[in-house]
């Protein structure tokens, strides 16, 4: 191609006169820039674009704003796309996690066990600073003295499934306090606060984040009566169909995000303290909790 336009250059420069030459520069520069584009185009369609769905925590515009900027920083390092599959609920995301829809994923660690066991999924990057546990709230005029004093009590929780807010407390009360609590499940944690401070029932399931979160003239009839067992946090894992080449690709980058004072900040949204690699054996001691006891698969 450069020895054809050498070629037609020359030619230009002597054998034309000069209005002929000027428009054929023109031509020459117009072709060129439509033989940029055509292989600019031809790049991005080469681009290998993977999917990546990430659990509801928050409504949809929320969740983009706090992933969106992360994955462009992965993008720009690794050449690679990611286009985010959102769910509609967390139920709608536990079923296209298990039916593998989603080439990358972050769940929460209760999530990561059943989706390895159906999918294959494997946890890649997790936050190494800091752990997942539950809280049990009460109102702070609340009689109650000591958890054994719940049983056959009535115990807000925001889900069924959810990890911290409930599957986690439901587990110590009977594992460790050996009681029975009936739950009412309320749809958020915001209700759950609301239900627990208007005396509707005798505690309430949350995490420390969306209790800090509330108001504070919420938060003032408030205490925290109980802390769960811990667990590590949120993962991001990849399904096994996915290159090992990209999953290390993937996974450096991430790690490199942490790196500069920006990155730091995104991985604050999501949040993520401290990012690192995760492995499988992380999430083993959730196991030996049985949770499976308290899932339920149609919510």
């Amino acid at each position: 191609m450069s020895v054809q336009l050498s070629s037609l250059l020359r030619f230009c420069i002597h054998g034309l006169p000069v209005q002929g030459f000027f428009k054929t520069i023109f031509l020459l520069a117009s072709s060129f820039i439509v033989l940029l584009c055509s292989s600019s185009c031809r790049a991005a369609e080469n681009k290998q674009t993977f999917s990546i769905g990430i659990v509801p925590q928050f409504e949809t515009r929320k969740l983009h704003q706090i992933w969106r900027p992360v994955l462009n920083e992965i993008e720009q390092k690794t050449g690679l796309q990611f286009d985010i599959k959102g769910s509609s609920s967390i139920p709608d995301f536990e079923k296209k996690l298990m039916s593998g829809e989603f080439d990358f994923a972050y769940m929460n660690p209760y999530h990561l066990l059943l989706a390895n066991e159906s999918q294959g999924y494997i946890p890649i990057i997790r936050d190494h600073g800091r752990k997942l546990y539950g809280i049990l709230v009460i109102r702070r005029d609340s009689p109650l003295h000591n958890v054994q004093q719940l049983d056959g009590q009535q115990v807000a929780f925001p889900a069924p499934n959810a990890l911290g807010a409930s599957l986690l407390i439901r587990a110590d009360l009977k594992d460790i306090f050996n009681i029975d609590i009936i739950p009412k499940y309320v749809k958020s944690h915001d209700s759950v606060y609301l239900n627990t401070a208007l005396g509707q029932t005798a505690a309430g399931g949350g995490v420390q984040r969306t209790l800090s979160a509330q108001k504070e003239q919420l938060k003032n009839l408030l205490k925290v009566f109980y802390k769960t067992r811990e667990v590590s946090p949120h993962p991001i894992a990849v399904h096994p169909r996915i290159p090992e080449h990209i999953r290390i690709e993937v996974t450096q980058s991430f790690l490199s995000i942490s790196e500069t004072t920006t990155g730091i900040n995104l991985l604050k949204n999501i949040p993520v303290k401290t990012i690192g690699r995760a492995s499988l054996d992380d999430y083993t001691p959730l196991s030996e909790l049985k949770l499976d006891r308290f899932h339920k698969t149609n919510q």
